[in-house]
């Protein structure tokens, strides 16, 4: 298996002078979603919970709608990259033969290969209401990510999406050069596992952009927070798909941008972010 993580020699360079020595840097590899044996996607992507990565981004792009729609599943390495096929049933292959195209995304990249404007920015799914959550839950979310981002504690150089629920806590972490596919990982995760995107929310390390928001709709996740700040695109995509979108998540507070009914407050305070959107 390729190492998500590779060693590299390295001159620190500092005022007191300069030392050789390693760094650990993640990897990056290009990894091909192929159905019925045809590239749907060509993605840079870090090596690592790849039948996650094949289940979620078939989910998010649509190309599933559930694990049922895919009848077996395999991951090959190649001197150039890898290929994660997937083997869709009759009626999901012929939807996908009508549909079919090809792109290829940098690191990051959630867009590329769109053919029409209308594509790049289609109206996320509907989340359903879902629970709610107090100010202390999204505090404890947000406080336990860190400590379990085990390939950024070593490399510093990638993202992470996971699940949190009150009463289990982190359910799952998943982590990648690219944050759509750290959190198309995540997805896939949840998916084979069974587990309700409604019951928790779904923590990201990264700026929110319109893609995270389409993806954590199609998981059916109604909750939404981040460490970093949305897009005004998300914002409004969030608020069309009834996603409480919660952003610039830190020690000393938060920010609420949608459907803050969900944040359970009390008080003053309550009133007040009802009144947020």
């Amino acid at each position: 298996m390729i190492p998500p993580v590779v060693r590299v020699a390295r001159l620190a360079v500092a005022p007191s002078g300069a030392k050789a020595g390693e760094r650990a840097i993640p990897e990056e590899t290009p990894v091909a979603i192929v159905h019925n044996g045809s590239t749907y996607a060509v993605m840079m992507a870090t090596p690592g919970d790849l039948e996650d990565f094949g289940y979620g981004f078939s989910l998010t792009e649509g190309v599933i709608g559930d694990l049922a729609d895919v009848e077996s599943i395999e991951t090959l390495e190649f001197e150039e990259g890898v290929e994660i096929r997937l083997w869709l049933n009759q009626e999901r292959a012929g939807e996908q033969v009508a549909r079919r195209r090809q792109i290829a995304g940098p690191t990051g990249c959630g867009l590329c290969g769109v053919e029409s404007l209308e594509l790049a920015v289609k109206p996320a799914r509907a989340v359903g209401e879902g629970r709610s959550f107090t100010a202390a839950d999204i505090s404890r979310a947000v406080a336990s990510l860190p400590p379990v981002q085990l390939l950024n504690h070593e490399t510093r150089a990638v993202h992470a999406a996971a699940f949190w629920e009150p009463e289990a806590g982190l359910v799952a972490v998943r982590e990648d050069v690219g944050r759509h596919n750290a959190l198309d990982k995540l997805v896939g995760h949840l998916v084979r596992q069974g587990r309700a995107a409604a019951s928790g929310i779904v923590l990201l390390t990264s700026r929110v952009s319109i893609e995270m928001v389409q993806k954590t709709a199609m998981l059916g996740a109604p909750v939404l927070v981040a460490v970093s700040a949305p897009t005004a695109l998300a914002v409004r995509t969030a608020e069309a798909a009834g996603i409480t979108l919660v952003a610039i998540a830190r020690d000393d507070g938060f920010e609420v941008f949608t459907h803050p009914h969900r944040i359970v407050l009390g008080g003053a305070e309550q009133e007040r972010i009802a009144h947020v959107g």
